[in-house]
């Protein structure tokens, strides 16, 4: 099932690799380094999902992901943060933001396509 992933990453590195192993799963990827290249990317397009850096350069992941769960527009695509913050209570400031999952770097690339599949077969029907 080939859908359109939005990963949004400062890290030309992690965005390069995020995009490289789910484009081998069959996705399409549409890729940003910061909230307003992805806010360019969401008026011309609703992906199905969107991987959330947290420390993205501006305006933060924790604050963007508010803003796209209070936009009628974009509420619904499911947002998961995937993010070096690993301490405790960093996944809990993630799902308070709106993300509705939550993935610690380094990643796993074994597990990524894997857990992407899990939130995109969690998805409901779209408005």
């Amino acid at each position: 099932m080939s859908v359109e992933i939005l990963v949004i990453d400062d890290n030309p590195t992690n965005l390069k690799l995020v995009s490289e192993l789910l484009e081998f799963e069959g996705h399409m990827i549409l890729k940003a380094e910061d909230a307003e290249e992805a806010q360019v990317v969401l008026a011309r397009t609703l992906p199905e999902l969107i991987l959330m850096d947290i420390a993205l350069p501006g305006m933060d992941g924790l604050t963007f992901t508010r803003k796209l769960k209070a936009d009628e527009r974009t509420r619904h695509i499911p947002i998961v943060a995937l993010t070096a913050f690993a301490m405790k209570g960093d996944d809990q400031k993630a799902f308070d933001a709106g993300c509705d999952g939550y993935i610690t770097k380094p990643i796993d690339t074994r597990k990524l396509p894997e857990q992407v599949a899990e939130w995109l077969a969690k998805e409901g029907p779209k408005p």
